[in-house]
């Protein structure tokens, strides 16, 4: 990735707008007017599709940084938007709970989510707290409004506002991109400029920004996704990978250790790194990778497999992948909506 997309990156940050209510600070959950609930019937989804994401009944959600979400059950295709309850039109986050209800996230002011139960929204004001836990059940959101270094935490029913905090002898302000829960239920943190944090529900631990980074002297782009592969390791914003031990087993102050793995992507060479945006483990335990500019790679353990992402042959700009309920793949993308994998190539979703 070239210096001149980092720099696109923070300014697209800085001039992404949050859509939104004002809401009390006094209320901790206020139910939006049933107003046209049932969205509105489009044809196609829209042009900035960044989070895709499948519920338990099968339907599909697929968040837009401008024009809310969109909801697909296989048949219908519904949008649903600021008129409809949604907080704001800029959808970062969905996560859904044990019992079905669906929450986005997006960037606010107002430390806001929307819960949809199915049949109308109500936006949940979150509550400032210090209170860190870790229990089984509960939700962990983004908080995209930048610099605050804030996370969500939903219980089921109080939705906390917690600030991660700074790692040892950094004291640069940052942001929450990305968040994932590993198999021993720890929780991590990818962070914009000082690393990846993890959260054990006792103590945190940082990788700093300089040991997730090959563009340190150029800029940071951010810890924008996280995966554990099938042997328990962990990739974070680069093709390096990180052996991550328990506090019980550690014999010295360091609970990681970094690795040479695939290099840039090509297997060849390790100095013209491509940081990548998203990554996913398919259900044969492949790695996949999303580039800004440069297409889908698959690395099984020993080999890499590119795969071009074009619009009349030129490349598109891709953001997000997903894995479904099915094993099936997903590109979210800024500018050309969504892309499902075929088995052989990415192909444009036409509902």
């Amino acid at each position: 990735m070239k210096l001149s997309t980092l720099l696109f990156f923070s300014i697209l940050s800085i001039l992404a707008s949050c859509n939104g209510q004002t809401i009390s600070s006094q209320n901790q959950s206020i139910p939006f007017k049933e107003i046209n609930i049932k969205g509105d019937n489009v044809k196609e989804l829209g042009s900035s599709i960044m989070v895709i994401y499948q519920d338990k009944k099968n339907n599909y959600w697929f968040g837009s940084w401008k024009t809310g979400v969109y909801k697909y059950d296989g048949k219908t295709l519904i949008n649903y938007t600021t008129k409809h309850g949604l907080y704001t039109d800029r959808v970062d986050d969905i996560k859904e709970d044990e019992s079905g209800n669906l929450y986005f996230s997006g960037m606010n002011p107002n430390a806001t989510i929307t819960r949809f139960d199915g049949k109308s929204f109500t936006n949940i004001k979150a509550t400032p707290s210090n209170e860190w836990k870790l229990e089984a059940n509960d939700l962990w959101l983004k908080n995209a409004y930048q610099d605050k270094q804030k996370v969500y935490r939903f219980d089921g029913n109080t939705l906390y506002e917690l600030t991660l905090p700074k790692p040892p002898k950094l004291h640069n302000p940052f942001e929450v991109y990305s968040i994932y829960k590993d198999r021993k239920g720890n929780i991590w943190f990818g962070t914009n400029p000082v690393g990846v944090c993890r959260y054990d529900g006792k103590s945190f631990d940082w990788i700093t920004e300089e040991d997730v980074t090959e563009f340190r002297n150029q800029g940071a782009n951010g810890v924008r996704s996280m995966t554990e592969d099938k042997n328990g390791d962990f990739w974070f914003n680069t093709e390096n990978r990180y052996s991550v031990y328990d506090s019980t087993t550690l014999k010295s102050n360091t609970f990681y250790t970094r690795h040479e793995s695939i290099g840039s992507l090509d297997g060849k060479n390790t100095k013209g790194l491509n940081e990548y945006l998203s990554t996913v483990r398919d259900n044969e335990n492949n790695l996949w990778f999303v580039t800004y500019r440069d297409g889908v790679w698959k690395y099984d353990g020993s080999k890499i497999t590119h795969y071009p992402v074009q619009e009349q042959s030129t490349n598109i700009k891709l953001f997000s992948i997903y894995k479904d309920n099915n094993g099936d793949l997903w590109l979210g993308t800024h500018e050309n909506g969504a892309y499902k994998f075929t088995g052989k190539t990415f192909e444009k979703f036409k509902p």
